[in-house]
């Protein structure tokens, strides 16, 4: 799925209406139709509904919710915000068909006035202002936004919350963006929705299909999309009768020191729940034995050293190499590393302490193979790449380093960003809160180890491996809940997660 700018959403709203072919107040009609049954689905206990109105197509969006819901019986009450001299074409329209709505009351907001009282029982719909907006706002209107703010009321926005921009908020002021607890949004997500600074002003946030031209979407060119199961699909090899554990690779997992031999364990067998044919496990000397005794499927690799790792083994038998889950950061793994950095040709899958060791030698990265795939948290990425304002520039800073070093980012989060060094960006949209917990991301380095292994690319691997291991959280979490949960019941779920997204 396709994450659109405002003026190339904009753009197949001309094309739906033309090739359609729809009026543009009956393609109004059919979206407020589907906000409507939205709110009439998940809002049956609110009696009074205060619907704030701009003077634009979101506004008149907001004029055909209203007249829909007094058809209910509910009370509304539309607030309109008097801010242009003139209201557009279709606000015109749908402010005309609200005369004659059964239990609907309405009125012109003027600057200087009263604003209408709120209960925090009542429901309030954010129509004042849409995707188009490219400036703070001021005045009058961030008035009205403060006063909806502070009402204390559930607040449902329309297609975006009124003062947010589409992409980029960085120079936006805060104090004048509605804060909503559902945002329903038009047939795309918006880009600005994605970053965790902006969940305060979209709260749940919902796509609601509206019809918008296929063809128009798929000629609109951009670097964003969100990841669908279907693009998955699109590169997964079907095993054949006669295949055996050769045809799917040999993964080295090179992870583990003394007191995290866990993340070790969690890695490798996410590694093998993914499919890779063999797997080998570089551990400490002291900790081969707990891995045949709870991972007997894998072969170990003992280091001299008792605790941590101060060698890698000989790497031509592997076709593929994961690095750091509970690796430590100590002189001789360091060196270990940088050792593994120069030897290899392969693409490395880099987590966890690895990161954290890279992050002290930041010369090592030009050294890294091509395509290698690094999967930070917004804290290992800082150590990398240094701080950012906001989720916005830590995605331009993420783009820059994946170019630069030509290099795979997995920015692990509740939107987890796989970027690619081409610039392009796919947002995962599985994965819950339940799955912030220790071990989850040592899971996800071995899935990737996992899909490399068997032949699939540096991105098909990140792309497979971050959207099943955030449908294993989900489907985990709906056994366990959120609290519940831990990394092994992530892993466990694995094969389930990997049979809905490439078999349903």
């Amino acid at each position: 799925m396709k994450i659109l700018n405002a003026q190339q959403i904009r753009e197949v709203d001309k094309l739906t209406i033309d090739g359609e072919p729809i009026k543009s107040i009956d393609l109004m009609e059919r979206a407020a139709k589907r906000c409507f049954e939205w709110i009439k689905r998940h809002g049956r206990d609110i009696r009074r509904v205060h619907v704030f109105c701009g003077m634009g197509n979101n506004g008149g969006d907001g004029l055909a919710i209203a007249r829909m819901l007094g058809g209910t019986g509910k009370k509304v009450a539309v607030h309109i915000a008097r801010h242009a001299s003139e209201g557009s074409p279709d606000f015109l329209v749908n402010e005309k068909r609200l005369k004659g709505v059964k239990n609907l009351s309405g009125h012109w907001l003027e600057a200087g006035e009263e604003l209408p009282v709120i209960s925090r029982d009542d429901l309030v719909i954010d129509a004042l202002f849409g995707s188009g907006l490219n400036r703070p706002l001021s005045g009058f209107p961030a008035d009205i936004v403060q006063h909806i703010n502070q009402s204390g009321a559930l607040v449902v926005a329309i297609d975006i919350p009124s003062g947010m921009f589409c992409e980029d908020n960085t120079n936006n002021d805060p104090n004048c963006i509605v804060r909503a607890d559902y945002t329903l949004t038009f047939q795309l997500p918006k880009l600005s929705f994605l970053f965790p600074d902006n969940e305060v002003f979209t709260g749940h946030w919902q796509v609601l299909d509206i019809g918008l031209s296929p063809e128009g979407i798929e000629a609109s060119e951009t670097p964003y999309y969100f990841l669908e199961a279907k693009e998955l699909q699109g590169f997964y090899k079907q095993r054949k009768r006669f295949s055996h554990k050769g045809h799917f690779g040999h993964g080295l997992l090179i992870a583990g020191s003394r007191g995290k031999i866990g993340a070790a364990l969690i890695a490798a067998k996410a590694a093998l729940r993914s499919g890779a044919g063999l797997l080998s496990v570089c551990l400490p000397g002291t900790a081969c034995e707990t891995l045949h005794v709870h991972l007997p499927e894998a072969m170990c690799l003992p280091d001299e050293n008792p605790g941590f790792i101060t060698k890698i083994p000989d790497l031509r038998e592997y076709n593929a190499i994961g690095v750091g889950p509970g690796l430590g950061t100590g002189d001789q793994t360091s060196r270990a590393l940088k050792l593994l950095i120069q030897e290899t040709r392969l693409p490395l899958i880099l987590d966890a302490d690895a990161l954290n060791i890279l992050s002290d030698n930041p010369t090592w990265r030009g050294f890294l193979a091509p395509g290698s795939i690094l999967t930070p948290h917004p804290g290992e990425f800082e150590r990398l790449a240094g701080p950012s304002g906001n989720g916005y520039e830590r995605l331009m800073k993420a783009k820059e380093f994946a170019h630069r070093f030509q290099l795979i980012l997995v920015l692990k989060g509740a939107y987890t960003a796989i970027i690619t060094p081409e610039g392009k960006v796919f947002f995962n949209p599985t994965g819950n809160p339940g799955m912030a917990t220790g071990g989850s991301g040592d899971a996800l380095t071995g899935m990737i180890l996992g899909w490399l292994a068997q032949g699939y690319s540096p991105l098909q691997s990140c792309l497979a491996a971050v959207y099943t291991h955030g449908l294993a959280g989900d489907l985990a979490a709906g056994g366990k809940g959120f609290e519940g949960l831990i990394a092994g019941d992530i892993v466990e779920m694995i094969p389930k997660a990997i049979k809905k997204s490439f078999f349903s």
